[in-house]
């Protein structure tokens, strides 16, 4: 596992500071390509969906049983995913719900007249806040996996880093029109994705002591969990609310089937 520090670090960064990429898309693109961005949150969240259930819920389920027996073990496995899935939910009620960091924005709304004022900006940095919080169990999930599974670790890395560009978009908006200062804007939501490279780097330095089968499959399953609800209770539904519902399930369909593929390609 240590050989792969260096790269769980560097894609852990890569899928945070796709934030930054959002903000930029925010402050120079002219419009919101809704259909674009639908298929590729639906593509992100297939690729969650199937990577989860498919391969680390069944790898959670091997180390587990193989360490604790096979009744055990599955229990041990479905208490651990279902933990995953508490956990961020969680994380999600904790966020105030008046600035929800999950709320479509669109570039469109930067052609509106610029508004200066304290609640717009104090929304924009709730929402860098939010997003930040959200972020840092996301890291673990990329870290961790890439520690133990390189090749799903980048499939997992680029999911995310989809799945964060609408959230730079959430920031940027509201900073821009409370200040009228474009690189504010970007560098607060670029700044909201280093959570992510950070919750990795801290759950290493805690776990790696104790690494052993019996944590191994314990993360893993936790990871599958936090996918899991990522998708369904965020991805999915901005996806839909940006207003190209098939077109999302379309890109779900094809995200399942391109992890599917991957795999019995790397078997």
């Amino acid at each position: 596992m240590q050989e792969n520090l260096l790269l769980a670090f560097l894609l852990t960064l890569f899928a945070g500071l796709s934030t930054g990429f959002g903000g930029l898309i925010a402050l120079f693109a002219r419009r919101t390509n809704t259909r674009f961005l639908s298929f590729s949150l639906g593509l992100s969240a297939g690729v969650m969906i199937y990577v989860s259930f498919v391969e680390l819920f069944r790898e959670s389920e091997v180390l587990l049983t193989a360490e604790w027996g096979d009744k055990t073990g599955l229990i041990l496995t479905v208490l651990c995913f279902f933990a995953g899935i508490f956990f961020i939910g969680l994380i999600d009620r904790l966020v105030p719900s008046n600035e929800n960091p999950h709320e479509v924005k669109k570039i469109e709304n930067m052609e509106e007249p610029l508004q200066k004022n304290q609640k717009l900006m104090k929304m924009g940095i709730v929402t860098a806040l939010a997003i930040s919080i959200h972020n840092f169990p996301e890291g673990i999930a990329t870290f961790m996996t890439v520690l133990e599974n390189p090749t799903l670790g980048v499939v997992i890395a680029v999911a995310i880093a989809i799945h964060n560009i609408p959230e730079g978009i959430a920031v940027a908006v509201p900073v821009y029109h409370a200040t009228g200062n474009k690189k504010k804007a970007f560098y607060l939501s670029l700044l909201s994705g280093l959570a992510e490279p950070i919750g990795g780097l801290l759950a290493y330095a805690f776990l790696a002591p104790f690494i052993s089968s019996t944590l191994l499959g314990c993360v893993f399953a936790i990871v599958a969990g936090i996918m899991v609800f990522i998708s369904f209770d965020e991805l999915l539904p901005t996806a839909h609310e940006y207003g190209e519902h098939h077109i999302a399930i379309y890109g779900l369909v094809v995200g399942m089937g391109i992890m599917a593929l991957s795999l019995i390609l790397l078997m």
